[in-house]
């Protein structure tokens, strides 16, 4: 029997580890799609696409040229575009749909946390007066903080941002993570910052920033998460795995 042919639109550590999965079962002819802003990427077990699909008709195209059996979206939280592309290819091309979406980060007794819903409002929030902060958001959403600079910014990301996109002054750090509670705590200290601007990405990969940030009494401007389409919903790598086990085996049997 021909294997399931699977779709995964990936990015994120749970994609990474949902293709290692499907890379050691024999059940299962994965592809891997990566949007490409990381210009280096880790390598993966499966053969990778990287690039956008030109929107929701061309994706469902490809699903149906390709041949998809399923299709699993397990993109960036923020990645609302691709999801919203996403549900509405796998309905054109008649394809199963599987969101596999991590939970939000929840705020603690002793976390100082302003929660805003976008970028914008995430700049306003730092107020008037000049503060140190510890910008965490990636380097496409720099924009809004360029009309802010009376604050000195560090920011932090995996690549380095154009310089025209960063507020005057800033500081850039290089860096992936997953990072850890001391090294997290010890860079705050080091750049004595008031305040961090962070994604409420969730996971555990960049979680550390928020005990340190709890442990120091140090203020969050958590940006909210976009809304993202209706689509049957897994929080975890094991549960999405079983789910396409699940959809393998029904199409077997019919």
């Amino acid at each position: 029997m021909a294997a399931f042919r699977i779709l995964l639109l990936g990015g994120t550590t749970e994609s990474a580890a949902l293709a290692a999965l499907l890379a050691g079962d024999a059940r299962f002819a994965a592809t891997l799609s990566l949007a490409g802003r990381t210009r280096t990427p880790r390598p993966q077990p499966l053969p990778v696409r990287v690039g956008g699909f030109g929107g929701a008709e061309a994706l469902a195209r490809y699903l149906h040229a390709e041949r998809i059996d399923a299709l699993v979206d397990a993109t960036h939280p923020f990645a609302a575009v691709m999801s919203h592309n996403a549900a509405a290819a796998a309905e054109m091309a008649g394809v199963a749909l599987l969101a596999l979406r991590r939970p939000a980060w929840q705020p603690q007794a002793a976390d100082r946390w302003i929660c805003v819903p976008d970028m914008p409002a995430a700049a306003a929030a730092l107020g008037a007066a000049p503060r140190r902060v510890l910008l965490t958001v990636g380097r496409q959403d720099l924009a809004p903080f360029v009309v802010a600079p009376q604050h000195y910014y560090v920011v932090r990301s995996v690549d380095p941002p154009a310089p025209d996109s960063l507020p005057p002054g800033a500081e850039t750090l290089l860096a992936r993570g997953p990072f850890e509670l001391e090294e997290e705590r010890g860079l705050l200290r080091h750049h004595r910052i008031d305040v961090i601007v962070s994604k409420n990405s969730g996971g555990s990969a960049t979680q550390a920033k928020l005990a340190a940030a709890r442990e120091l009494d140090l203020e969050i401007v958590m940006v909210e998460r976009p809304v993202k389409p209706a689509a049957p919903t897994v929080g975890n790598v094991e549960a999405a795995f079983e789910w396409l086990a699940a959809r393998h085996a029904r199409s077997s049997s019919t």
